[in-house]
């Protein structure tokens, strides 16, 4: 759904915030310090198409990844590629436009799996588990259940995920609710294990999408501060 030219959220997010404030007294004290919850959805590609710009995307610094995808999809006239044009384009064009060989067999891998049933259709992802979801997503060379997490937060605009393994998470996590001193920067050592944060993060359900979102926001205000 599009509002105001942006895609709505499918959950409430009043709810969300409510929830979160009653369950949790230091999340509920991040919240009020970070502000209105302001996450806005991805474009809504197919699960190849937003795959395919995740596997671009890794490992590389947003401007230059940006510019490895435009000149990709410059490949098709700036559209997105079918998995079929994509595997029938020679591997030269693909690397001149500046994709390695690791990625170059990853999206053949993506586009693959695609023409098999493995990777599912927008329309079946829709009515999907999120552990379903991860699970067939990271079929794919090069797919881990990060970018799943990543999508299913941004472009599916799930509520109830939580990527225990994000450093961001974690840092906001250590900054929100470990006693840390204050007199030094937050280290590897100061951050929580992913078993010490759903501990915690089960009292969040089902809305633990917003709450990751918030632990992000952590990281920033404590930027700002520096």
């Amino acid at each position: 759904m599009i509002h105001n030219g942006r895609r709505k959220l499918p959950y409430d997010a009043e709810a969300a915030l409510a929830h979160l404030r009653a369950s949790d007294a230091r999340l509920a004290a991040l919240i009020d310090h970070a502000g209105p919850f302001t996450l806005r959805l991805g474009h809504s590609g197919t699960p190849f198409t937003s795959l395919l710009e995740s596997i671009v995307y890794q490992q590389l610094h947003g401007k230059a990844a940006a510019t490895i995808h435009q000149r990709v999809r410059a490949l098709y006239g700036d559209d997105d590629p079918t998995p079929e044009m994509l595997l029938t384009t020679p591997a030269d064009r693909l690397r001149a436009a500046g994709l390695s060989g690791n990625k170059l067999a990853a999206i053949r891998d993506l586009a693959e799996k695609t023409l098999s049933g493995v990777i599912p259709s927008q329309r079946t992802i829709q009515r999907m588990r999120d552990d379903d979801i991860i699970a067939r997503l990271t079929e794919v060379r090069g797919i881990g259940p990060w970018t799943v997490e990543m999508l299913l937060i941004f472009r599916l605009g799930r509520p109830d995920v939580f990527p225990a393994t994000d450093y961001g998470v974690r840092k906001g996590f250590a900054l929100t609710f470990l006693r840390l001193p204050r007199s030094r920067p937050v280290t590897a050592a100061d951050l929580p294990t992913p078993d010490q944060m759903q501990r915690r993060a089960r009292r969040w359900a089902p809305y633990r999408s917003v709450a990751a979102w918030y632990l992000w926001r952590a990281c920033d205000l404590a930027a700002a501060k520096s």
